[in-house]
């Protein structure tokens, strides 16, 4: 009996409830929650603004800051506070636009970075196709190809020219004749086909080198420069150009050498097919 009883006695009267140590673990965690909560409710506003304004513009918000209730001048006092801050959509910062685009593949910001005009671009276009097949036409045929150096296409802003220079010792038309040599004329006729199938007008200059002496007195430079520049008008209208097309004829005599530094070079002496830059007077469908 005294063992059974110091048995209970050492046993069970030191010992705590398994209750009660639940119970401890639970208030203890409800202590750590309410400190949470209260440590929660104190918040510095300014740095929960610039967190979630930050998250905001990962989203395309951009935030817009006003001053209130005081006039900003010099010599006035002003706020030194944020009464309210809002955020408005950032315009471009979205893959789709509101209005459509159908000449771009692209509907978001980059419909909006496209520099220049359709109508550029497209003449751009339109210029590097026709100096590509002029020179493919040129290539085609033998006898024009022993002058190719002759032959020159550059594009400016005025439009594609396309000159027909003299070089030396291999002129493009005899001294002093209006008629071009038979490899001259092929090439003349070689563009008017692609010529034709352009939009543009055309405009033909004659040009002259400086110090020519001429038989003549009552035909120079200015009656040969524009001779030229006409006989070629009437090839390409031979070999399929339509008349309509020719913007104007004109001859320039020596007034406009190709090399200014040096006027009395051979090259000066030239044809220049001009395919100008701008809007034909009727639709290219309407062109006969």
């Amino acid at each position: 009996m005294a063992k059974a009883a110091a048995r209970k006695k050492n046993g069970g009267g030191g010992s705590v409830p398994d209750w009660l140590v639940t119970f401890a673990d639970l208030m203890s965690i409800l202590v750590c929650f309410f400190v949470l909560i209260i440590s929660f409710s104190i918040q510095d506003e300014q740095k929960l603004q610039v967190v979630a304004g930050s998250m905001r513009d990962a989203f395309g918000i951009v935030q817009t800051f006003s001053r209130t209730a005081v006039i900003e001048r010099d010599g006035n006092p002003e706020r030194e506070f944020l009464k309210s801050v809002t955020y408005d959509p950032q315009e471009l910062e979205t893959q789709f636009s509101e209005i459509e685009h159908d000449r771009f593949s692209q509907q978001g910001p980059e419909v909006n970075t496209y520099q220049n005009e359709r109508a550029e671009v497209e003449s751009r276009q339109r210029f590097a196709l026709a100096a590509a097949s002029i020179q493919q036409a040129w290539r085609e045929n033998p006898q024009i190809t022993t002058v190719s150096d002759n032959l020159i296409l550059e594009e400016t802003e005025e439009g594609l020219n396309i000159l027909i220079a003299d070089q030396e010792g291999r002129p493009m038309f005899p001294e002093g004749s209006k008629y071009p040599y038979e490899a001259t004329r092929q090439a003349i006729a070689a563009m008017a086909p692609i010529l034709q199938r352009l939009p543009n007008p055309i405009r033909i200059s004659g040009h002259t080198a400086a110090g020519v002496q001429y038989a003549n007195p009552n035909y120079g430079s200015w009656e040969l420069s524009f001779d030229r520049a006409n006989i070629t008008r009437q090839v390409l209208q031979e070999f399929g150009l339509s008349s309509n097309r020719i913007e104007a004829v004109i001859g320039r005599a020596e007034t406009e050498p190709y090399f200014a530094n040096d006027p009395y070079l051979a090259a000066n002496q030239r044809v220049k097919i001009t395919i100008l830059n701008e809007d034909p007077p009727v639709p290219a469908e309407l062109t006969p």
